[in-house]
């Protein structure tokens, strides 16, 4: 390289481009054609973009490749082009640097721009960290063979991912910047997060760290001096504000005054390389070379960085495990949980009542499923308070994948911390296609692993952006496992990822057999597993029979399903409560507590299984 990108910043304020992708789609390019490509198929409109800018006075210009990662390509089936569209953008920036002459005189630099990978890492979503440095690699090498002078890791909202992606460039020899964006909201600023994260950022060892996109100039002047009274000179690249929908389009309102007299606020608050995001442009640019033409960093307010005491810092905070009862029964004794169908409709009257019988019985906690087999049923958490409440007995509120997003699943959790509802069961849930809406959408954003991770992340006071929720949230997080999965392995090895991702217990499918659970402990070895059996006193041989040829995970003995058929309707439920507390007699001493499932129409059968129960219950596993 041929400039330190760190002594520039120190003695000026270099000024960046704006959007590209906002003149691509006004020009004709875009809504439903990736940006990334028209370095292809418009490399004359993408390069005169570039040389709008520099005219416009733009020192720094970004090349047209934040979303050419290999998994963005792929949805477009472009994820062979990965280096072609890489190193076409990268050399149509450099072509408009070299034929376009900044005001000063100069060339402009070329930043290779790299985004997000538009997957969710592990445990959320699919992709390691492995996979992740190998992606962010493929496109650095590609930029900088089409002639980047440096790298930029922009709109992260991921801090692990952030760093996931400089570990993958560091070792290219250029200067890399780094930028985090943050979301439209006040509390973030009071709470310090963008100090925090640019501690963070800086610590990678990054030339310059950032913000960019989401908020406008006004929130981002707040961001930026949180960052650079931390670390220093910063990046400031806010959007013009925020967007509108018009006509199925995104828009954003024009006014270049007030984007460039808040650009002046972000130089005399740390900002030393700013420019524009989403729906800017040249025009956005030129007002802000403009009011930046006379600014000296040496007059404004000395911001370089700030070194914390200890006592500053404050002691380590040490976070509390699980608040339940439940949680304390698992710990020292035996738990009890019994789950209770939700019946159509928004009446759970008969639901309560089954609740303070099982109660009397010795029943610990109701479980609530969410949703399962994909009926309409109501709010598990709604359902949970109001059993807790007229009950008086706590309850497991199962949440599933399928019907809500990263967004509402944590918003979900955070209204269930509020009402008290803090046994939380993570499952993935079963499809659409099964139950009472076939044709409705499915999300799966994440699955159960996923879902333990965001938990695990609010009982550390956090969300999973990292942004504070409050104080840690107490969950008792719990998943499940099944001891008589096909392929035993590979259940127990999910197992241990969402013992990882931070899960509590575990909640088996229904088992009939003392040998299966047996083998299961044994393949697990030395893992430290809280287990709640899971027992299904089973009511006929017809529900014997669907269970095991139609349900997949659940295994019926020959000789309990041939014992079922000969019983009269009356005897059959009655054998069917006798396996179950012979099970659980024998199970007693290996397992935790029992998670029992007894028919939508019979949950009474659920404390007659109780009654197989040993006063040696407290002598359990892993206490």
């Amino acid at each position: 390289m041929s400039f330190d990108l760190r002594e520039r910043v120190g003695s000026q304020v270099l000024i960046g481009d704006g959007a590209m992708g906002t003149l691509l789609a006004e020009r004709g390019v875009g809504f439903g054609h990736p940006y990334a490509r028209a370095n292809v198929t418009h490399p004359e409109m993408v390069a005169g973009i570039h040389e709008e800018y520099i005219r416009a006075g733009a020192g720094v210009i970004e090349t047209n490749t934040f979303s050419a990662n290999r998994f963005k390509l792929e949805v477009h089936e472009l994820e062979d082009r990965v280096r072609e569209v890489n190193e076409a953008g990268a050399r149509l920036a450099r072509k408009a640097a070299d034929n376009t002459k900044t005001a000063e005189g100069d060339k402009a630099l070329v930043l290779g721009a790299i985004g997000p990978l538009g997957r969710p890492l592990c445990p959320v979503g699919p992709v390691t960290e492995n996979e992740a440095r190998a992606v962010f690699l493929e496109q650095a090498e590609a930029l900088l063979e089409g002639g980047a002078d440096a790298l930029v890791l922009e709109t992260f909202t991921d801090l692990v991912e952030l760093r996931l992606a400089h570990e993958a460039v560091r070792s290219l020899g250029v200067p890399i910047l780094a930028y985090k964006t943050f979301v439209e909201d006040g509390e973030t600023l009071s709470e310090g997060l963008p100090g925090r994260a640019a501690r963070e950022i800086s610590g990678l060892g990054v030339d310059l760290s950032g913000a960019n996109c989401t908020v406008g100039p006004q929130r981002m002047v707040g961001i930026i001096e949180g960052m650079s009274t931390e670390v220093g000179p910063v990046a400031a690249f806010p959007n013009p504000g925020l967007p509108q929908l018009v006509d199925g389009k995104v828009r954003f309102r024009r006014d270049v005054d007030h984007f460039a007299l808040y650009g002046r606020k972000l130089a005399e608050a740390g900002a030393r390389l700013i420019g524009g995001c989403c729906g800017t442009t040249p025009e956005h640019v030129k007002a802000l070379a403009e009011v930046l033409r006379d600014f000296r960093p040496e007059a404004s307010p000395n911001r370089g960085v700030r070194v914390r005491t200890v006592e500053e810092e404050g002691p380590e905070v040490v976070l509390d495990g699980p608040s339940t009862e439940l949680a304390e029964k698992l710990r020292s004794g035996f738990a009890v949980a019994v789950e209770v169908d939700l019946p159509r409709g928004n009446d759970i009257t008969k639901v309560v009542e089954a609740a303070k019988r099982l109660k009397e019985r010795g029943v610990d906690a109701i479980d609530i499923s969410d949703g399962a087999r994909a009926r309409l049923r109501m709010h598990p958490v709604a359902a949970a308070k109001i059993v807790q409440d007229e009950a008086g007995i706590e309850v497991v509120a199962h949440i599933s994948c399928r019907d809500r997003n990263i967004i509402g699943l944590q918003s979900d959790f955070l209204g269930a911390a509020a009402l008290g509802v803090k046994n939380i069961l993570a499952v993935t849930g079963d499809p659409t296609q099964i139950g009472d809406y076939p044709e409705a959408t499915g999300v799966f954003d994440t699955d159960s692993t996923g879902l333990v991770h965001i938990l695990s992340k609010m009982n550390r006071g956090e969300d999973l952006a990292g942004n504070s929720i409050g104080g840690p949230a107490g969950f008792l997080i719990g998943s499940a496992f099944n001891p008589t999965a096909e392929d035993l392995d590979g259940e127990i090895e999910k197992l241990r990822r969402k013992i990882g991702a931070g899960a509590h217990a575990f909640w088996t499918q229904p088992v009939f057999e003392i040998g299966a659970l047996q083998i299961a402990l044994e393949r697990m070895g030395d893992l430290e597993v809280s287990l709640l059996l899971g027992l299904m006193p089973l009511r006929s041989a017809r529900q014997a029979e669907f269970l095991h040829h139609e349900v997949p995970g659940v295994n019926i003995p020959k000789h309990v399903r041939e014992r079922l058929a000969d019983l009269s309707p009356e005897d059959a439920p009655k054998y069917g409560v006798e396996v179950a507390q012979n099970l659980l007699a024998k199970a007693q001493p290996l397992v935790n507590g029992a998670y029992i499932m007894p028919p939508a129409s019979a949950p009474d059968l659920a404390g007659d299984v109780l009654e197989g129960i040993t006063p040696q219950a407290s002598g359990v596993r892993n206490n």
